[in-house]
């Protein structure tokens, strides 16, 4: 380092050149940097769906879910499986090890996969994995719907607009958006998805002597292409196409679908053809009013803000050619909303930082010069720390800007240190006879020699606390670790700064400065004058000092364990996210009118700028939602009313508490995404109860219910939705069916075409394709009677009703059924609200244990943040010992570093004070006392003091000006002159009734007391 020094001063053009290189490509790369609300806090996870249609729960649960779960869970680096088997729908969620390849994740999980194929169902599809992205990729929600002023007022013309929003938004906002590069899907919701569809009456069909099947049938040969090569014709070529597409509906109702006595049949004559909404398993709403919702998902490592914006940049440009009154509000839910507003305020945190460390260098040094020097150590470092970040693929993020926030206070440290010594040494200097005089940049070169040990190890320790950080796991480690990582490489960075930079921008600027013939600043003259007398009164009483520090330490370890833990302080989105559960079983009719009431009872809080909501399923959505579930979200405003936010939540809960039926939990956006990626839930606190049968998991789970609403502090407190619901079960009479040559898969086939229906093709409207679907109508679905006179036509060409075939009996059966670790599980869900997380964990676990007994094979797991929380605090806690050991150990190899280190000045001792260095080299640990005195015998130093030249030649060089020193007296005293305005030795303070400074000489032992005595025998002062 002595050399990296020395080598700095001499080419400090060169190094000042550098660091202004330095800094502009630091900004170039931190504009240019990706930005994002949070590092990556997903792990990597393959979502897996198969699409059942017509199956119950627990046949999904049977035949689908737990062959793929079995196939997965021992694959390498799995480390949790998660399912949930709906109706007509598997979803698993196939969860890897931090730090796994999503790509070789998704290999693993195809490989698998492709082992399973032959154990499904022959009639399921394939199982397909989801698009690469998570709930934190969630970047924005847009709302596609007809202006108030431009609505319908018809039920007719209500479902044409919406035919018209859900067609504008599959057909023209989502393909543009998936256009987009970063973009990975486009979930739409809600409106209504166009088809033609063909009902059949049954009693036309049994008129005309016409099943279902020669419908389809017909529909399928006749509503398609063909090619017929081509016809050349001398020198030219054409092709032949033979078109038989249909191209409306009345091409439809025409198609033939046999001949009766020489008369066509035709689809029109049996059925009703008409353009209709698909069935759906979702709705969308925005404002209480319904519109289309569509969810864009980002893929992996892109830029939030830029992302956000070239999505902005190409609605602008499809917002004028939507139908008239058709509008896209983009802001519904805006990740960069909130990544801004947060990375606006660290930023602000961190000018202000930067603006309140100017005022305090520029109040203690006075001196504008040696300000700027010690501030640009502040730039210097942020921008190699982004360098260093960008190179670690780190974004920047609230915790990686957070990091350097937390540093600016401490950037400066190395450098002020650095510039108060050069610029004290410079002063002395200044004030030393002309004749005496050394050269600046030696002066700087050894005032920056002296402070060089201490601010490594200062750095050291600084770096060796945060270590910790690094050794976390899970989502905790990849939270934490990249604030630590900033921190880190900034206080590193401001270490070679002050080494390198520092020296050389001092020998530039402050050489020639006018303040060095000036004394120290007022404000410090009066922090020593206070100063002194404490600093006095604690080396003169050691131990009650240390014996005050220690009952420090006891009384914060006795109030530690009283104090609320957390994983995650409570975020102020300024959005909220309400999770709205009615009875399984509720229609989606009924669900869809309780959320509108929801919304309009929240739009009468003045806060509350605008609501939108998702109830159901999407086609594409990748969570098993059913219809009786809904999300909204809620944007607020608090400038608008005059309460806080607690206060605005709290009423909020109070009016939704009065919505019956309906079970609702209010969160966060960001915050209700980490819940679930931590438990699978959306909750703060996840009670998982495992076993094996699903009745005695939910009773289990009532009991749980109960004892969480008594924890004081736990609201939304509910259970996750799994329970029984009507089911009408068609079991097949089996010797009916034998009469007329029927199996039951034939008969589960009619029944599927006629009452779920049977896509049969698709119409071409320009680029777009319309399914072609064909069923009975609605009022052969209507009623359980209805349904049990639909005729079925049979092998044996008989056509009877199916209840000739089959017994249709009213069933119950469960809705849902999740599942983890390869075991059903049940889950009570609760928020936190009043107390700290930590607190209410554990004292609703201690009521868990004590109030409710679990059965052979059952148990309960709490999850959620605090798990994190936990896992974090013991980690931090073992780590910690270690690092207490390692700040021990490091002043002994401070010790021996000082004093394997040739003291540059020791020679000099008329120029510097090499007997400060000398004292506190010896102070410095034991090895480099022993070191000084071998060096101080070698060069014939009496005892432990100093050479004997250099006090001779000290002495003789301020004998002239100071008067006779008196003689030195013993091995152990040394003598030395005090200090004189302008000299470069020790201060001594002035001697009563004598104006001015007189020499003195100093005795004592080495590592001892240090006394100082006037030349009469008086004694001035000591330390130690």
């Amino acid at each position: 380092m002595q050399r990296l020094i020395r080598w700095s001063i001499d080419h400090r053009l060169l190094v000042v050149a550098g660091a202004l290189m330095l800094l502009i490509a630091g900004a170039v790369t931190a504009r240019r940097m990706p930005v994002d609300v949070f590092p990556d806090l997903t792990a990597p996870t393959v979502t897996v769906i198969t699409e059942a249609h017509g199956l119950a729960p627990e046949e999904v649960e049977s035949l689908i879910t737990f062959p793929i779960e079995t196939a997965v869970n021992g694959a390498s680096g799995v480390r949790r499986v998660r399912s949930a088997s709906g109706v007509g729908i598997s979803i698993v969620w196939v969860e890897f090890d931090w730090g796994t390849d999503i790509y070789v994740a998704r290999q693993i999980v195809n490989e698998k996969l492709q082992l399973v194929a032959a154990q499904l169902p022959r009639d399921v599809p394939s199982p397909t994995m989801a698009p690469i992205s998570s709930v934190m990729g969630e970047i924005l929600f847009l709302s596609v719907g007809y202006e108030e002023g431009s609505m319908a007022r018809t039920p007719q013309g209500l479902l044409e607009q919406q035919l018209e929003a859900r067609t504008q938004a599959d057909w023209v906002i989502r393909k543009r958006l998936l256009s987009v590069a970063g973009v990975s899907q486009v979930i739409p919701m809600g409106g209504a998805v166009k088809q033609y569809q063909v009902l059949a009456r049954p009693e036309s069909l049994a008129a005309f002597d016409v099943s279902l099947e020669q419908v389809a049938q017909a529909l399928k040969t006749t509503n398609q292409n063909a090619a017929g090569g081509f016809l050349v014709e001398g020198g030219q070529e054409s092709l032949i196409r033979a078109v038989g597409r249909a191209q409306s509906v009345e091409d439809l109702e025409g198609t033939v679908i046999t001949t009766r006595q020489g008369q066509p049949i035709t689809v029109g004559q049996v059925a009703e053809v008409r353009i209709g909404p698909k069935l759906k398993r979702g709705e969308g709403s925005a404002n209480a009013k319904s519109a289309v919702i569509l969810a864009v998902l980002k893929q992996p490592d892109a830029n939030t803000l830029e992302l956000t914006a070239r999505l902005d940049a190409v609605l602008d440009q499809i917002g004028p050619t939507l139908p008239t009154g058709l509008a896209i509000n983009r802001h519904i839910f805006r990740q960069s909303d909130f990544i801004s507003v947060a990375v606006h305020n660290v930023s602000v945190a961190l000018r202000d930082g930067a603006i309140f460390v100017s005022l305090i260098l520029l109040i203690f040094l006075l001196n504008l010069r040696a300000t700027a020097i010690s501030l640009a150590a502040i730039p210097l470092s942020l921008v190699v720390a982004v360098l260093v970040l960008k190179a670690f693929g780190v974004t920047l993020n609230t915790m990686t800007i957070g990091g350097l926030t937390i540093a600016i206070g401490a950037l400066v440290d190395d450098a002020v240190i650095d510039v108060e010594n050069v610029f004290r040494r410079l002063r002395e200097n200044q004030h030393l006879p002309i004749g005496r005089r050394q050269p600046a940049t030696e002066v700087i070169f050894q005032a920056s020699m002296e402070i060089r040990t201490s601010i490594v190890f200062a750095t050291l320790i600084i770096i060796l606390v945060f270590l910790p950080l690094f050794f976390l796991s899970g989502l905790e480690g990849r939270m934490l670790a990249p604030l630590g990582l900033a921190y880190i490489v900034a206080i590193a960075a401001s270490l070679v700064v002050a080494v390198t930079v520092t020296p050389a921008l001092c020998a530039y600027l402050l050489p020639k400065t006018r303040s060095l013939g000036a004394e120290e600043s007022v404000v410090l003259r009066w922090l020593k004058a206070r100063y002194r007398p404490l600093l006095t009164l604690a080396l003169g009483r050691p131990r009650a000092v240390i014996l005050a520090c220690l009952l420090g330490v006891l009384a914060t370890l006795a109030v530690l364990p009283f104090l609320g833990g957390a994983f995650l302080p409570e975020f102020n989105e300024g959005t909220l996210t309400l999770t709205v559960i009615t009875l399984p079983g509720t229609s989606l009719e009924e669900s869809d009118r309780l959320g509108r009431r929801i919304e309009k009872a929240l739009l009468e809080f003045p806060e509350v700028v605008s609501t939108s909501r998702r109830t159901g399923r999407a086609e594409l959505d990748e969570h098993a939602q059913d219809v009786n579930a809904a999300e909204l979200d809620v944007t607020l405003d608090l400038t608008k009313g005059k309460r806080s936010k607690e206060d605005l939540l709290t009423a909020l809960r109070k009016t939704l508490a009065q919505v019956p039926g309906a079970a609702i939990t209010v969160g966060q956006p960001l915050s209700h995404r980490i819940d679930h990626m931590l438990s699978g839930t959306r909750a703060n606190i996840a009670l998982k109860i495992y076993g094996d049968d699903l009745a005695q998991l939910r009773a289990l789970a009532e009991q749980v219910k109960r004892v969480a609403e008594q924890t004081p502090g736990a609201v939304d407190v509910a259970i996750e939705q799994q329970i029984d619901i009507p089911q009408v079960e068609i079991r097949a009479d089996r010797e009916a069916l034998a009469r007329y040559r029927m199996t039951t898969g034939e008969l589960a086939e009619a029944v599927e075409s006629a009452f779920a229906g049977q896509t049969v093709g698709t119409m071409l409207e320009g680029q777009r394709s319309v399914d072609l679907v064909v069923r009975l109508d609605d009022e052969a679905r209507a009623s359980l009677d209805s349904k049990g006179a639909t005729p079925i036509s049979t092998p044996s060409g008989a056509r009877l009703p199916l209840q000739a075939l089959a017994r249709l009996e009213r069933e119950r059966g469960p809705n849902t059924i999740s599942r983890e670790g390869v075991q059903r599980k049940m889950v009570v869900q609760a928020n936190v609200a009043g107390r700290d997380l930590g607190s209410v964990v554990t004292e609703m676990r201690s009521r868990v244990e004590r109030q409710v007994a679990f059965p052979q094979g059952y148990y309960v797991v709490f999850g959620g943040q605090f798990e994190s929380a936990e896992e974090a605090t013991r980690n931090i806690g073992l780590l910690s010992i270690g690092v207490l050991v390692g700040i021990f150990l490091l002043p002994a190899g401070a010790g021996d570093a000082a004093g394997a280190d040739g003291d540059p000045g020791l020679d000099r001792a008329a120029g510097t004070h090499s007997d400060d260095r000398a004292f506190g080299r010896a102070r410095a640990g034991p090895v480099g006392a022993r070191r000084w005195r071998a060096r101080q015998r070698d060069s014939g130093a009496d005892g432990g003091g100093h050479p004997r030249r250099a006090v001779e030649r000290h002495a003789a060089q301020h004998a002239g000006a100071a008067g006779a020193l008196p003689p030195v007296r013993g091995a152990l005293r040394l003598v030395s002159i005090a200090k004189r305005p302008g000299d470069g030795t020790a201060n001594a303070p002035p001697i009563g009734g004598i104006g001015g400074w007189l020499p003195c000489s100093v005795e004592g032992p080495l590592a001892g007391e240090v006394v100082s005595k006037a030349p009469d025998g008086g004694r001035l002062g000591s330390e130690r």
